[in-house]
């Protein structure tokens, strides 16, 4: 495990997010957004957007109806958009505006799921949780770094099993590996810098 986590740090040090955010809740209303939709895709709808409206208030200011015309290339537009709205409602009147950092406030949001708070968490509050989507959990059980049957199960997995010094940026390395060569349908794993610690028996040459 250690050796595994030492190769994704010596390629990448500090990972990186995907999604384009100005403050917290630009990431917040990004994340919430990205739910089965591409993160390029979602930085292409908020790139205007975020420049009016970076703020729970001023996101208020622009109303459902003008939010929606900037999100409308995304899928589940309508809903995500009237999630934002309130989401931000929320944040006025019960938190003066300001990203909580707690997990429980964070997922009492609406539209706010438990891998959306955890991804808030590690890239703005620098908090060690870890955000299971479907390239960590492919990658977790593929390789057997965190086996579980489902999303909290390899969560928890990560927590227990990853070496502690690895924790901040494991689930980016997670991510970003299982984006682009741990793929769901044919693994680069000529591309694989760790090809020779992974036990999965289907590789690709």
């Amino acid at each position: 495990m250690h050796a595994i986590f030492s190769r994704f740090r010596d390629s990448d040090p500090e990972p990186k997010g995907e999604l384009n955010h100005i403050n917290a809740y630009t990431l917040l209303v990004a994340v919430a957004l990205s739910a089965q939709a591409t993160d390029v895709g979602v930085n292409k709808a908020t790139e205007a957007l975020f420049k009016i409206a970076d703020t729970p208030q001023k996101m208020l200011d622009l109303g459902l109806e003008g939010l929606t015309e900037h999100v409308k290339t995304i899928g589940l537009f309508r809903q995500k958009a009237n999630n934002v709205m309130k989401l931000s409602r929320i944040l006025v009147d019960h938190y003066d505006g300001v990203v909580p950092s707690s997990r429980a406030a964070l997922q009492s949001l609406p539209g706010v799921g438990r891998k959306t708070a955890n991804v808030v968490l590690n890239i703005w509050f620098n908090y060690p949780a870890q955000a299971v989507d479907t390239h960590i959990f492919r990658f977790g059980n593929r390789t057997g770094v965190a086996v579980g049957k489902d999303v909290l199960q390899v969560e928890r997995a990560i927590e227990d099993h990853v070496p502690v010094e690895f924790q901040q940026h494991a689930h980016h390395w997670m991510i970003l590996h299982g984006r682009y060569v741990c793929k769901a349908r044919k693994p680069v794993c000529a591309n694989c810098i760790i090809e020779d610690l992974c036990p999965f028996e289907e590789k690709t040459q």
